[in-house]
């Protein structure tokens, strides 16, 4: 229901590097190159077997976040309409609506129409000041809500039983709140993320390998794995009422319809119970208005939670990451630890390229600043093609810079130019300023060890 606000970017690449003596304004040149944008790419099927495929529908779809219930499946009867309004839109984000409608038709089979901002809706989009988002839900980058269809609504309802989701019995109106003031990619991600989730389901799985429904935020659009979640919760032998009993009791005709190619041996053994201390934890550790010390033994707690419960799954792997992340400054050598135990294990679950991706950031950062820069142009070359499959901007563009500056340090100035101002690209999708973008260059700038710094002697 909410896509958690993530405190910590990835300007923790600095954590990598000693504090220098000059903080360098990055040159991005008078004029940055065009905003780049991604094509629309249909998703690779998933490949988890029926079985597995529906005991996460059943969570998905009859749980929600909070351990409540969903008493019965509640979704849109007939035509669902979206419109697009609030302040700030751009035509990037009208472009990338259009995209994901395109994709829900072409991928779940919904019929999923636009309609004009001042139309009446299925689903409202509406970008609001960040400000007075962040003070309804201080911990979201941006949520849903049922049964509303403005920021005004809201605002009435916010604590009525009608934006209660487990009171739904059908679903009418929904309404996506985003900050306006978001990067084109932040848009683009609450768009993929919140629109599934008012059409279909309200939950987040963090042992999901290939979902947006995951609150570790590492996927950035629908995969199929969520388009096929939506194709079953809409499809025609379903209906709105149906408890968890009858729909379960349904599941095999319909998954032997939709997914006739799906393997017939178990992926991923039953992930079994995830206990809420460890979901407090990572929330504890990634979340707002925490003090640096509190989030560190916050991710060590979830981390000797994920081991003490045996897991060898995503859970695990995040709990690493984070780890990773939280002590990139203060123990870099128990950093690169977890990132590398975290790296072996998403590299034998099948589905999980982008999270190695994300962990790459971190490894080629500690490359290039151990002036190791053909390590780090390598782990940027591997990584690369990964973030651009999994539309992440901001990964795409971090990874080109991080080469940039090995090549440049090498003594390869023309090809250092060329991919730098290729990353500038997409870090005008990705980033929400021309200062952000100035920021991550300085800082990837300022890994370079000061010996090597204008290229090889």
């Amino acid at each position: 229901m909410i896509r958690l606000l993530a405190v910590l970017g990835l300007s923790l690449l600095t954590a990598c590097t000693s504090t220098p003596d000059v903080t360098r304004v990055a040159d991005t040149s008078d004029t940055l190159p065009s905003l780049k944008t991604f094509s629309a790419v249909r998703a690779t099927p998933s490949r988890v077997s029926n079985a597995e495929f529906a005991r996460d529908f059943l969570k998905l779809s009859f749980e929600l976040e909070t351990g409540r219930q969903m008493p019965v499946l509640a979704r849109f009867s007939g035509p669902i309409t979206i419109r697009l309004t609030g302040t700030g839109i751009r035509s990037v984000t009208s472009h990338d609506l259009d995209q994901l409608i395109t994709r829900l038709r072409d991928e779940a089979k919904l019929p999923v129409a636009r309609v004009g901002p001042k139309s009446t809706a299925s689903i409202t989009v509406e970008l609001v000041p960040a400000r007075a988002l962040q003070r309804a839900a201080p911990s979201a980058a941006c949520f849903v809500v049922p049964n509303v269809s403005s920021w005004a609504g809201f605002q009435q309802r916010r604590r009525s039983a009608m934006t209660d989701w487990a009171e739904l019995r059908e679903r009418t109106q929904m309404a996506v709140f985003i900050p306006s003031s978001s990067s084109p990619q932040e848009i683009r991600d609450c768009l993929h993320e919140e629109i599934a989730q008012a059409l279909g389901p309200v939950n987040d799985l963090f042992e999901l390998p290939n979902s947006v429904f995951n609150d570790d935020n590492f996927h950035a659009v629908l995969t199929g794995f969520d388009m096929e979640v939506l194709r079953v919760f809409y499809h025609p032998s379903l209906a709105n009422g149906m408890t968890r009993e009858q729909v379960a009791a349904r599941l095999p005709a319909i998954l032997a319809s939709v997914r006739p190619q799906a393997p017939v041996a178990r992926q991923r053994p039953d992930p079994g119970f995830t206990p809420d201390t460890w979901t407090d934890a990572i929330a504890r550790a990634l979340g707002p208005g925490q003090r640096a010390e509190d989030r560190v033994q916050s991710a060590q707690w979830a981390l000797g939670t994920a081991r003490s419960m045996g897991w060898r799954d995503t859970r695990l792997g995040f709990s690493l990451y984070a780890y990773g992340r939280l002590n990139s400054l203060r123990n870099p050598d128990a950093a690169i630890a977890a990132f590398s135990e975290a790296e072996r294990l998403f590299a034998v679950l099948p589905g999980t390229e982008i999270q190695r991706a994300h962990i790459a950031v971190h490894t080629a950062a500690f490359a290039l600043a151990t002036g190791r820069f053909e390590t780090a142009i390598a782990i940027a070359d591997e990584n690369m093609p990964f973030a651009r499959k999994g539309q992440n901007a901001s990964l795409l563009s971090t990874l080109m810079m991080i080469k940039a500056a090995a090549l440049e340090a090498t003594g390869n100035p023309a090809p250092a130019k060329s991919i730098r101002l290729d990353s500038l690209g997409w870090a005008r999708y990705a980033f929400a300023s021309e200062a952000d973008i100035q920021m991550r260059l300085s800082e990837i700038n300022e890994m370079v060890p000061k010996w090597r710094r204008g290229g090889a002697t």
